[in-house]
């Protein structure tokens, strides 16, 4: 199971190798937020989401069904869970991110359709 580690930094796009597992980290904890990631066709992806909150932050991992398509662009985003806006646990507030993910690789080519041998039956 390979894991990635994903930094906010907004803004940037980030090159991953394919992994089922992300691993966002904050320096600070968070009120009323979500997590999503998003394929390219701006679909939610399936996930098994889990959080750990220390005194330094927290911890939110991803894991997915299966490792992400290699040439695929995703997009990770923090939002607020209610209303418009989410803070932090001072009361604080945080800006929306988000963060485009590139899986490191060629994007897999379409199997061809197969070819039809032969003549066309007739009934």
């Amino acid at each position: 199971m390979a894991l990635s580690d994903v930094s906010l930094a907004p803004d940037e796009e980030s090159v991953i190798e394919p992994t089922t597992l992300l691993e966002l980290r904050t320096t600070r904890l968070l009120k009323n937020y979500r997590v999503r990631l998003f394929d390219e066709a701006d679909r939610a992806m399936i996930s098994d989401d889990a959080v750990e909150e220390t005194d330094n932050g927290l911890v939110y991992r991803i894991q997915l069904p299966q490792p992400l398509k290699t040439g695929f662009k995703y997009t990770l985003v923090v939002d607020a869970q209610t209303g418009t806006g989410f803070t932090d646990a001072l009361g604080r507030d945080v800006d929306e991110f988000r963060q485009t993910l590139q899986i490191a690789g060629e994007k897999e080519k379409p199997t061809p359709p197969a070819k039809q041998t032969g003549k066309k039956k007739r009934r």
